[in-house]
């Protein structure tokens, strides 16, 4: 699955994204793969997936597109195909083809937050800096959070002339709402819900700034219609002079103080952290600078990560704490506990080397799964230790004792490690981009960490715990006998 969304510019009519949504799906019906388009204009589709943002309601100009493909490799041929083509079907509109990755849900990959107090300023920094980082090859799409917006007629009402026909301000602007915005004459009962019917003028006179100049405006006071010769109503253009202005956007301000955001939207094949390098390095060249007052500030997928990342560290203090103390009452030895910990460190690793072997992102999902694959493989380590502790021959130093509690121990380790991957696999071969991550740094993880168990565990335990004994038996590292390999590697 991926999505398209588009935006017209402001004061846009909802019939007119209707028209350019129509004609974007012709397009798509002509591409192969595509199995299904699901249309929402006007405001923001559901959030199928869980960091897609959304939230816009009342955006005439606004449409999206969720498109479902026939597999995982149409959808990169179609992103890749249609991200540079069909911002030339609709140039009038900014067109923006996102595909579903891992991380934090943001508005854009790149952005950068302009902070300044005037707003004009702002506008024109904003220009600025959107035009530089539309020139770099990896951005599709550049835009301005602090825009102007819609046109608006502006009818400035001559009062005394209104007051001679009778009329005040608060009557004319009362006919005009009902004249261009409707009065509601009654409602409709649809199944559960009741919706008011809205008697309005027409829509060629509604949106005809001349049609509006000549709207009949009725005096409360008729003996002033018919001493100027006029019978009913009068033009508006009679009393008030009707004007199309431009208007500001809204103001948006992050913790209190203004700023503008440019937000860049790059290719699928390109890392947002590596656009946010080639933006950097092209304001650097250009030596792009801001006024005394103002601040450039870096967001998008950089900043939501390391806020992210910033949230699920902050605990680490209090979960190591009392891992720690739990594993300390479970052994009563701060020894043991060592090495519960290194394993835990080994085990994460493991999990990342995994991840970085089939090339699957490092993610928020994979962060999850490499926490999950700690305390899988600590389980493992816990088991083997207990039984080594509990054994009065492999506290001795032991060797041979030591390889018959863990040949015991084995069977537990195995069956869980090749449970825990079982049950992953299914997830790892289904594909996608959410689970496959999280599923291969947990499985990945506990079966790379078996290895740990076996080979560290026991002569970890005989170095830090065991008591050595003098003879020449026990003298070589039991990890070293061939013994121990073959009876291992037998039951194994």
């Amino acid at each position: 699955q991926f999505y398209i969304e588009f935006t017209l510019p402001p004061g846009t009519a909802i019939e007119e994204t209707r028209a350019m949504a129509e004609r974007i799906n012709n397009k798509l019906a002509s591409e192969n793969g595509i199995e299904q388009v699901y249309w929402s204009i006007g405001r923001s589709g559901p959030a199928f997936y869980y960091n897609i943002t959304g939230g816009r309601s009342n955006a005439p100009g606004f449409a999206q597109a969720f498109i479902t493909t026939s597999s995982a490799a149409a959808t990169e041929q179609l992103i890749a195909k249609l991200e540079r083509s069909l911002p030339d079907e609709a140039p009038e509109a900014q067109v923006i083809v996102r595909g579903l990755v891992q991380g934090p849900p943001v508005d854009a990959p790149v952005e950068l937050r302009i902070v300044g107090p005037d707003l004009d300023t702002l506008r024109e920094l904003g220009d600025q800096l959107q035009v530089k980082i539309a020139d770099v090859d990896t951005i599709t799409v550049a835009r301005a959070t602090l825009t102007g917006g819609a046109p608006k007629i502006v009818v400035d009402v001559n009062e005394a002339k209104a007051r001679a026909l009778g009329l005040d301000m608060t009557a004319v602007a009362a006919q005009l709402q009902a004249g261009l915005e409707g009065s509601v004459g009654g409602s409709l009962l649809e199944r559960t819900e009741q919706l008011p019917v809205r008697v309005r003028l027409d829509a060629e006179t509604r949106t005809d700034l001349s049609a509006i100049r000549d709207l009949p405006i009725i005096a409360a006071n008729s003996a002033a219609l018919t001493n100027s010769g006029q019978f009913g109503a009068l033009p508006l253009s009679s009393i008030a002079n009707i004007a199309l202005l431009p208007t500001d956007g809204a103001i948006v301000r992050r913790n209190g103080e203004r700023i503008n955001t440019v937000q860049g939207f790059t290719l699928r094949s390109v890392l947002p952290e590596e656009a946010l390098k080639s933006i950097q390095s092209t304001l650097e060249s250009e030596n792009f600078t801001l006024p005394a007052g103002y601040r450039l500030e870096t967001g998008g997928d950089s900043d939501a990560r390391s806020n992210t990342l910033g949230n699920l560290l902050a605990s680490v203090g209090i979960i190591v704490t009392l891992t720690i103390a739990i594993i300390v009452m479970t052994f009563n030895s701060f020894r043991l506990s060592a090495i519960a910990l290194v394993v835990c460190v080994l085990s994460a690793g493991l999990s990342i080397f995994a991840l970085a072997v089939f090339r699957y992102p490092f993610g928020i999902t994979a962060i999850l799964g490499v926490i999950g694959s700690i305390g899988v493989s600590i389980n493992a380590a816990i088991i083997i230790m207990t039984g080594l502790q509990s054994n009065q021959d492999a506290v001795a130093g032991n060797h041979h004792a030591m390889v018959d509690v863990l040949m015991n121990s084995s069977r537990h380790i195995i069956s869980t490690t090749v449970t825990t991957f079982g049950g992953f696999l299914p997830l790892i071969l289904a594909g996608g981009g959410f689970w496959p991550p999280f599923a291969m740094a947990v499985s990945g993880g506990v079966l790379l960490s078996t290895v740990i168990s076996f080979y560290f565990t026991p002569p970890a335990f005989s170095l830090l715990y065991a008591k050595r004994k003098s003879s020449n038996a026990n003298r070589t590292h039991p990890a070293l006998k061939p013994t121990y390999f073959r009876r291992l590697v037998a039951n194994t």
